[in-house]
């Protein structure tokens, strides 16, 4: 099966009576147009997207394939990330640290609020940002929503 266009999303459509299989991708593969994977049940899967993905990137929910009787939806695992807390009383620090993660080239996500921010975890990062004054980080495995990205790209750069 060749899955080529995003129908929409699992909350948006009527599922009603349909069988739903969840094909996982990971956060780092969200961004790639093609894909050859199975889903949970072992259903094989080919995904091949057009250029728009490049900049949307596939979603938590959203459905690549839809007939009378199976929805097929993207399901993005939850991987580690680190949280990174800035200090209310050190605002200079919020600047310093989206600078310093997207000089890594590291995706960078809005975390809880105004002073809080997510990247997925490498331990280089970890430490960089753990010496910083006024700021806390913590590992964790969650999600990534797409949805509080900061960064214009997710794709991995190098020099």
């Amino acid at each position: 099966m060749i899955c080529e266009t995003v129908v929409g999303r699992l909350e948006d459509l009527d599922i009603e009576g349909k069988t739903v299989e969840y094909v996982p991708i990971e956060w780092h593969e969200a961004f790639k147009k093609i894909h050859r994977k199975e889903t949970e049940s072992g259903r094989e899967v080919g995904i091949r997207m057009d250029d728009s993905i490049l900049s949307r990137g596939l979603y938590e929910g959203d459905v690549i394939y839809l007939d009378e009787k199976l929805v097929i939806a993207v399901h993005t695992p939850p991987c580690e990330v680190v949280v990174i807390q800035v200090a209310k009383d050190h605002p200079e620090m919020v600047p310093k640290v989206c600078y310093e993660i997207g000089n890594r080239h590291a995706p960078l996500f809005y975390g809880e609020d105004a002073w809080s921010f997510i990247t997925p975890y490498n331990e280089p990062m970890l430490q960089m940002l753990s010496r910083f004054h006024g700021v806390e980080v913590k590992k964790v495995t969650q999600r990534l929503c797409f949805e509080k990205r900061i960064s214009s790209s997710i794709h991995n750069h190098h020099h």
